[in-house]
């Protein structure tokens, strides 16, 4: 899969990523804060956006219907008092998007390369691409 060994290299390199896998709740209004692309789901490409300084590598990149519709898109932000305060801003999208809508958030950290996924208002962190895997098809 595309995404899992994206993040996989980019968790090895340490470099962050934040993806945003929609469900049935319709992420047209996150989608407009973004840059349209309309791609299919590349491993290349994928890590070519969140290159380091890249124009695009802020924000998150939106997948719907299989393919790559926005990068550099605004999520609405978490305010739980839960979140580590070792877990920064794209944990913390990565949370919101998850507990307002029915999507999945796919995070790789700059700080640790660590992986976590969130959905439906829970972070699960430290997963391996096993686990990534089986998380992102489980909700397929």
């Amino acid at each position: 899969m595309p995404i899992v060994m994206a993040c996989m290299n980019m968790s090895k390199r340490k470099e962050g990523a934040l993806i945003v896998i929609e469900k049935g709740t319709k992420l047209g209004e996150i989608i407009k804060t973004g840059e349209p692309i309309d791609a299919a789901i590349n491993q290349l490409l994928i890590e070519n956006i969140f290159f380091k300084n890249s124009p695009l590598h802020d924000g998150a990149m939106v997948i719907s219907q299989k393919r790559i519709v926005a990068a550099g898109c605004l999520l609405p932000v978490s305010h739980s008092m839960e979140i580590p305060k070792s877990l920064g801003l794209r944990h913390r999208a990565a949370l919101g998007v998850a507990q307002e809508t029915d999507a999945i958030a796919v995070v790789v950290s700059e700080e640790t390369g660590a992986i976590t996924v969130a959905h439906r208002g829970a972070l699960h962190r430290w997963l391996t691409a096993e686990q990534l895997e089986k998380l992102l098809f489980e909700h397929e």
